[in-house]
């Protein structure tokens, strides 16, 4: 059973279930590797308490790192809250584990579709001030949704 709400958090809904699109992506590059030219862009904060990758890039990227999945990641697995991909820095495989909580940005450029999200933390929702409204890509601007727009107006 859920805890005990004294209002509907609409906006954290709808975040949780755009999440989920993340998700499902990654569940299809997991099973069968990205189709045709699908690729993605994944920003998320390294600072987040679950988060888990090597101290070097830790130190490297003290708060975002932004990775791509395209033709060099191996051992792609998505669990329920988290996902973890192998991909090299320096010409070494490197194993990094992202919960979906961290994700601040997911994209595919080649299908000229992206999403970024707030954070939540202690309950409080967080702006991305580092997140762009329309971020270029491939010399071309990609549809991103914005979680603010869904926003109500105070």
């Amino acid at each position: 059973m859920t805890d005990f709400v004294s209002e509907i958090n609409y906006d954290k809904l709808i975040e949780q279930a755009l999440k989920q699109v993340v998700v499902e992506a990654l569940k299809i590059a997991e099973l069968q590797g990205l189709p045709g030219e699908n690729h993605f862009y994944i920003t998320f904060k390294t600072d987040h308490p679950e988060t888990i990758i090597p101290k070097d890039l830790k130190i490297q990227y003290p708060e975002s790192m932004t990775i791509v999945l395209q033709h060099q990641y191996a051992n792609l697995v998505v669990t329920s809250d988290s996902f973890s991909v192998e991909l090299s820095f320096g010409g070494r495989p490197q194993t990094l584990i992202i919960p979906f909580d961290a994700i601040t940005y997911f994209a595919d450029p080649y299908a000229k579709f992206g999403l970024s999200f707030s954070f939540y933390e202690n309950g409080d929702v967080h702006s991305l001030d580092d997140i762009e409204p329309e971020k270029k890509v491939s010399g071309e601007t990609a549809q991103i949704i914005s979680f603010d727009s869904f926003r109500k107006k105070q």
